[in-house]
């Protein structure tokens, strides 16, 4: 039911709405009381349907102040379009939705200022005039908005209803003015309208001591930084920097305050996300591979025990050792080596299921390393108990190849064991802050003395 009332809110068919309400009247509650990313009416106003945004807002006013996956209103989308009649629709049921501000921290205010829709901005306007001072992200106000998209109509109408001294000179974070935005994309009419319509601080200075003069090269080959500066020094415009900045510096520069706010915030969010998404799956893969070491901790623990108490070969059951090894009696030597061996697993298996349910934290990465090297130790141990009862199956005239076995597969065991153990300690020295910093001072003075020498 819920794809058919989208698809009519698509078509904008307004029969279909009051068939659907028809068998279902309260279909459109459920958006109301359900988690959807976007109402009918969203879509409605999206694409400009104005009938069915009526019908809609007849039936279920409480679905203007309703908003998508993104926080964006049906008012937010409306003014995205430039949809005036629609607008003024959601207007009439809740004003207040001129306040509401999506996840990138915009109003409809805000929205409609930066496409240049100035009949929407009016109307917009004239209902919540204070919306227009909410700022934005970054601290911008509508106006750097409007001077950042390059709509010199919005600028004037907003400069003219709900503008004054104190907002027309506002900074963001960066301490930018809208002049010193206008100056760094090179808008000549904008700049022209603020220095002759406005009283905007021409000496105004940013965060990084720079005005709108300094921003503008001074060699004047440029015929349009050229008239900007004319423009700037009429109006007694100064520099507070006494040696002129190369191109490239003040390309630089304006590029920084160019991308000081919405771009740079993104990239920033972004970057965040996607640390902050590193951090949660290697957190994530510790706990899975804190698991995995409990389950095979407690396998070889249970293997162990098992051995310890019914060794290889068995137990004497009809004569007076009843009950003891039979490995013990015939191979002493390899009994006890089997005794070692097994015991070590069983105790090491037993140090990690203790260390595991101590409640120390997972995440740091020298317990993940003790708890390597037990699980190691306590794997060796059992591989060498089980060849050592291989060995005690193993007939005499046998003793030759499974001696060779053994000797082989204790060699590359070894090998393995220290390529893991030297691999993993010089990633945890590499890790430990402290010890890198010691690795690098070391590192410097052999360079060092190479160099002399």
């Amino acid at each position: 039911m819920e794809k058919k009332l989208y698809d009519a809110a698509v078509q904008g068919n307004k029969l279909s709405l009051l068939n659907l309400l028809q068998e279902d009247a309260l279909l459109l509650d459920r958006f109301i009381t359900g988690r959807y990313p976007e109402t009918p009416l969203h879509v409605a106003s999206m694409l400009g349907h104005l009938e069915f945004v009526h019908e809609v807002l007849a039936r279920k006013p409480e679905l203007a102040k309703e908003v998508d996956s993104r926080k964006s209103s049906p008012l937010h989308l409306a003014a995205a379009k430039g949809y005036r009649q629609v607008a003024k629709s959601l207007l009439q049921v809740n004003p207040d939705m001129c306040l509401v501000c999506d996840i990138d921290g915009r109003n409809p205010l805000h929205i409609a200022a930066m496409k240049g829709h100035l009949g929407l901005l009016r109307e917009l306007v004239q209902v919540r005039p204070w919306a227009a001072r909410v700022l934005m992200e970054q601290g911008e106000t509508i106006l750097h908005a409007c001077v950042r998209c390059n709509q010199l109509e919005a600028l004037k109408m907003l400069v003219e209803r709900v503008s004054d001294h104190e907002f027309v000179n506002s900074k963001n974070v960066h301490g930018n003015t809208i002049l010193q935005l206008a100056v760094a994309a090179k808008q000549t009419e904008i700049i022209n309208f603020l220095i002759t319509s406005t009283t905007i601080d021409v000496n105004c200075e940013n965060e990084d001591g720079f005005t709108a003069l300094d921003l503008l090269s001074q060699n004047q080959r440029d015929m349009e930084e050229k008239e900007i500066v004319e423009s700037l020094e009429r109006m007694e415009a100064t520099r507070t920097k006494d040696k002129p900045l190369s191109n490239p510096q003040l390309k630089a520069i304006r590029t920084k305050i160019l991308m000081s706010t919405w771009d740079q915030s993104t990239v920033i969010s972004k970057a965040k996300r996607r640390r902050n998404g590193k951090r949660i799956d290697n957190e994530t893969w510790r706990e899975k591979q804190g698991q995995s070491l409990m389950l095979v901790a407690t396998l070889l623990a249970a293997m162990a025990f098992q051995a310890g108490i019914n060794p290889p070969s068995g137990v004497w059951d009809d004569s007076n050792d009843a009950g003891l090894s039979i490995l013990a009696e015939n191979y002493p030597d390899i009994y006890d080596w089997f005794l070692k061996a097994n015991t070590t697993g069983f105790l090491a298996s037993l140090s990690i299921i203790l260390l595991l349910i101590s409640g120390l934290p997972v995440k740091f990465k020298f317990f993940m390393w003790v708890l390597m090297i037990t699980m190691w130790a306590a794997v060796t141990a059992m591989a060498l108990a089980y060849v050592l009862s291989l060995s005690a199956f193993t007939p005499g005239n046998s003793s030759s190849s499974i001696i060779s076995v053994i000797r082989a597969t204790i060699f590359v065991w070894i090998g393995l064991m220290l390529l893991l153990f030297v691999g993993h300690t010089v990633r945890l020295i590499i890790r430990v802050k402290p010890l890198r910093k010691l690795v690098m001072r070391i590192k410097d003075a052999i360079s060092t003395r190479r160099g002399s020498a």
